[in-house]
């Protein structure tokens, strides 16, 4: 079994979101065949609190918006250091960098296949933020 076609198009929709509130590294696993609860895990990171809370804020408003779609639970928020959303068939991560680092997240799913979440490319037009900013936001 694999992720459904809504669940891809919901975490490429959490990962644009992400993106433009300048996330970092987003990614995307289809963790179907190794978890029974969820279909796909996302994982951004942005450097401080502040970042993170944006970034949470406007992947929920994004899939509010084009799906119609709240989280089922929300974990994390106030601390805002490492916030779960749990859309069902997609898990949100968002974590501070530091915590990204230390749970390395993409080492424990690395083994599922990868989603092409279908950011941008840096510098062009539909990118997130102006070009002088894409070398500061390379991974």
């Amino acid at each position: 079994m694999t992720a459904t076609t809504e669940s891809i198009d919901l975490v490429r929709a959490a990962a644009l979101a992400a993106d433009q509130k300048k996330a970092e590294n987003v990614v995307a696993f289809d963790v179907s065949e190794s978890l029974a609860i969820t279909d796909v895990f996302m994982v951004a990171s942005a450097p401080n609190e502040r970042q993170v809370s944006a970034v949470v804020d406007a992947v929920e408003e994004a899939l509010i918006e084009r799906f119609d779609r709240r989280p089922l639970r929300r974990e994390g928020k106030g601390e805002g250091r490492w916030v779960l959303l749990d859309f069902g068939d997609a898990v949100i991560h968002v974590l501070h960098d530091e915590d990204r680092e230390f749970y390395a997240l993409e080492r424990l799913w690395g083994d599922c296949p990868a989603i092409d979440v279908q950011l941008p490319a840096p510098g062009r037009p539909d990118a997130a933020g102006p070009a002088d900013d894409d070398a500061a936001r390379a991974v």
